[in-house]
């Protein structure tokens, strides 16, 4: 499933920039599938690509830089740089701080639980199926908070790290692991699950456990350019550009 974070009803108009600037994106790389270094050590990434093919679209110029994570925010306001296109979560005080453009990203929580062996197909999900389940969460987390609000029929097992949790799932230890969607993709479609476990039900998005989502950020005072690049990536996304960027980046979805 290709997410679509775009209202088909807003029709965005594309503001004015000069095609002789150059813009500087900021990104970390060591992110995967969302920004880390190609074979060839280039950076490269979702984030990374939805990012060059939004300056292809508006036929700007454009380079990227690669920083620590901690150290892309300081740098774009000291101007060392004019965009971060990295998997920074979107908050309010983020939004004081800086221009973001709408959410190009959402990284969902998701369940996890074991194939059935005997039919190899994906378990029958509905809320009743959670009721005396034991499900593994990673303590401290916003996953672990939703399912104490939301899951109270459910045993809450939990561990420190998510690794753990996806080795007890696969061992048959718990039903279910609750947790960060794209983690657990990876784990699914990898080696280490070797083929073990599906998802279960569909994603959830709260926004007040798990965050507006992803976009580019930019200082304040370019308002333009952040216009200018919500336009883009909502015509990235009807000319099939983002989706092509997805299914490359996301062969087993967090979706």
């Amino acid at each position: 499933m290709v997410p679509n974070f775009w209202d088909p009803k807003a029709q965005l108009e594309r503001p004015e920039i000069p095609t002789t600037r150059s813009i500087r994106f900021l990104v970390d790389d060591d992110f995967p599938p969302m920004h880390f270094p190609g074979l060839d050590g280039t950076p490269t990434g979702f984030s990374v690509e939805l990012a060059r093919a939004a300056c292809e679209r508006l036929g700007l110029t454009c380079t990227v830089q690669v920083r620590r994570f901690d150290t892309l925010l300081g740098a774009l306001a000291e101007k060392q740089g004019d965009v971060v296109a990295a998997a920074i979560p979107v908050t309010t005080d983020l939004r004081r701080r800086f221009a973001v453009t709408a959410p190009y990203f959402k990284i969902p929580a998701r369940l996890a639980t074991k194939v059935d062996q005997t039919t190899k197909d994906m378990p029958a999900f509905s809320p009743k199926v959670l009721q005396g389940k034991t499900i593994g969460i990673v303590e401290g987390t916003a996953h672990e908070a939703f399912a104490k609000a939301f899951m109270p029929n459910s045993t809450l097992k939990p561990f420190t790290e998510l690794t753990a949790a996806e080795a007890e799932l696969k061992a048959g230890g718990v039903d279910y692991v609750f947790a960060d969607g794209l983690s657990l993709a990876l784990w699914i479609g990898g080696e280490d699950a070797n083929g073990c476990c599906v998802f279960a039900g569909g994603p959830y998005l709260e926004s007040r456990f798990f965050g507006e989502g992803i976009g580019f950020v930019m200082r304040s005072e370019d308002e333009a350019l952040r216009r200018a690049l919500d336009y883009a990536l909502q015509q990235l996304w009807k000319e099939g550009k983002y989706a092509e960027l997805y299914l490359r980046f996301f062969p087993f979805s967090p979706f």
